[in-house]
């Protein structure tokens, strides 16, 4: 069952939380991902809610969201297992089956086709309205050097050379799974 909330009575607990680690979720066809983030945001453009999620370029969720245009933001409340966001935040769906690995249960979503995670459950369904890749040019040095370093592959999580392309999410509903 899902606890209807209104976004921003919860945007305290939700912006807190997004540098320690939230879940995008996303699905294309019978391929469900999900990926730790520690980059985004919640709030108002073009008149409606919106949470912008940022995402590598080479990462496999970018190729399920790019196909779906949609996601749900999972954010963890009360208490849950932190081992979670650590292995979905340095393995790729690509490789591995996330969900199944760590036993995570999927949470049919009301609007959009990408499922909530129970063990993470203040859950926002969102559906892509524009997407924007970072300007590689207008990112000043000192960032360039220390989150996009020529050095490293696309495959090294946390720092490599790939940019980030801006997901601009409408949020279309907001829950607790309960």
């Amino acid at each position: 069952m899902n606890r209807k909330i209104e976004v921003f009575d919860y945007a305290k607990e939700i912006v807190s939380t997004i540098p320690k680690g939230v879940l995008l979720t996303t699905r294309n066809g019978d391929k469900v991902n999900t990926m730790t983030i520690g980059w985004g945001t919640l709030g108002v453009e073009w008149s409606v809610p919106i949470f912008i999620a940022f995402v590598r370029e080479g990462r496999f969720t970018r190729e399920l969201l790019d196909a779906s245009g949609e996601f749900t933001i999972n954010v963890p409340y009360g208490e849950f297992d932190r081992k979670i966001l650590g292995y979905c935040g340095t393995k790729s769906g690509r490789d591995v089956n996330k969900i199944s690995e760590l036993g995570l249960t999927l949470a049919a979503s009301d609007i959009v086709n990408a499922p909530g995670i129970r063990e993470l459950p203040l859950t926002l369904e969102c559906k892509v309205l524009y997407r924007q890749l970072q300007d590689k040019n207008a990112i000043p040095e000192s960032i360039r050097q220390s989150m996009y370093p020529e050095d490293a592959d696309s495959n090294c999580p946390g720092a490599n050379h790939d940019y980030h392309v801006a997901y601009y999410g409408q949020i279309v509903n907001a829950y607790i799974i309960e």
